[in-house]
């Protein structure tokens, strides 16, 4: 079992490690990494603590592993404790906000209903992701969390395009590197344990999966938002630094029905999900039809994609915003025995048609999966296809995603 978990863990590492947008911010961060509020309750908790995004985070617990991690999480009834505080905190303020925002992003900021929000892509000129952000309107600013290894150049990107468009009013806030802590909260028993430390009367069942409320957590301000990256119902909580290790200590006391998740399990819980990872599955060569993420613009004919104001919409939308044909499409790969990696390569016949962005034996399945891009006349589901792993090939299929049911929280009527 330990030279599995072994195994496992360096896999892991690679992948994480590899990530381009977490090449580039270490390679401007100070030496040592930073230290999140919460490591030193990680290392009491026996964290096997390893450098991601410029920050020192676990990748496990020695007193379960990757695997328990995982499992724990889709356990019905438990709840697993994530330290995301790595991920970048924006604030946008001034009344051109959603204007500015929906020049760089694809999404309908315009829209949102104060508390809602919504998944969407930072795009440059020519229409390619510069990243993956979640943001949501909150009331007199918008609040956007973007990936902890893309942060420093998301802000660049966003200040040169506040220059371009320098007449709108609008203004960005950081929360910084080490003053807002932001937990995540996984699992179907997490309901039942954040619950009992809201504010008496707050009803959760109320609050819809992507919304988002200002409260207390156990007496601590904070931002409660539904959603996550494991595909289970689950909250993000943010709060500042100094209150973190209180109120992840108020939630940890729930053990063993809560039980802290490490970076690990987290990569192979989003990848069940079905969920990309960007640095890997997305990337500033993928455009959001390649990687069949068109929806976040959403529906055909809605205003996002017939007004097209975002940059490079002309280079993946017809006038009539329809999706332009392309080369390469995203999907899921089911079927092969051996578990195929990043940069695993999809043939049929003596012909590559792909490669493989993340791969992983799924927990849940007990079975290999993956994710990756293939020729677009391939990527019909049932397509019969082979990877190629250690020089050797395996058949495998292509698939649906997400590979396990999501379980994301519908509000009852």
């Amino acid at each position: 079992h330990r030279q599995k978990r072994g195994r496992c863990h360096s896999e892991t590492l690679r992948m994480l490690s590899s990530s381009s947008c977490g090449r580039r911010l270490m390679s401007s961060a100070p030496a040592a990494p930073i230290k999140t509020a919460l490591y030193d309750l990680h290392k009491e908790l026996g964290g096997k603590m390893v450098e991601f995004a410029g920050y020192e985070l676990p990748v496990l617990y020695e007193h379960l592993g990757n695997m328990k991690e995982h499992l724990h999480c889709r356990s019905k009834g438990c709840a697993s404790l994530f330290d995301v505080s790595h991920m970048g905190q924006l604030k946008w303020f001034g009344k051109d906000r959603a204007e500015f925002l929906e020049k760089v992003c694809v999404g309908d900021v315009k829209g949102l209903k104060e508390g809602e929000g919504r998944l969407t892509l930072i795009v440059n000129e020519d229409g390619n992701i510069v990243d993956d952000a979640v943001l949501a309107n909150a009331g007199d600013h918008i609040y956007q969390v973007v990936n902890g290894a893309c942060k420093a150049k998301d802000m660049d990107h966003f200040r040169k395009y506040m220059e371009e468009f320098k007449e709108l009013d609008v203004r960005m806030e950081y929360a910084g590197d080490t003053e807002q802590a932001l937990l995540a909260l996984q699992g179907d028993g997490a309901k039942d344990v954040l619950g009992p430390l809201l504010p008496d009367g707050f009803n959760l069942d109320t609050l819809a999966f992507m919304h988002g409320v200002y409260t207390t957590v156990d007496g601590a301000s904070a931002r409660v938002t539904r959603c996550g990256y494991t595909g289970e119902d689950g909250f993000e909580i943010s709060v500042a630094s100094e209150d973190a290790v209180d109120v992840a200590g108020k939630i940890l006391s729930r053990r063993p029905q809560v039980e802290p998740c490490g970076l690990g399990a987290r990569d192979s819980l989003r990848l069940e999900a079905g969920l990309c990872l960007y640095g890997h599955d997305l990337d500033e060569t993928i455009n959001p039809v390649e990687g069949t993420l068109v929806w976040t613009m959403g529906p055909p004919k809605s205003r996002r994609r017939t007004e097209q104001t975002f940059l490079g919409a002309d280079k993946i939308l017809t006038p009539e915003g329809k999706p332009k044909k392309m080369a390469k499409k995203r999907v899921g790969f089911k079927g092969h025995k051996v578990p195929a990696r990043e940069g695993a390569k999809i043939f049929q016949g003596d012909t590559q048609v792909g490669v493989i962005t993340s791969g992983t034996v799924s927990p849940c399945l007990s079975a290999p999966i993956a994710m990756g891009f293939v020729d677009t006349a391939l990527a019909k589901e049932g397509t019969d296809l082979e990877l190629e792993v250690r020089n050797k090939r395996t058949p495998t299929k292509v698939t649906k995603m997400p590979f396990v049911p999501t379980n994301y929280w519908r509000v009852p009527e």
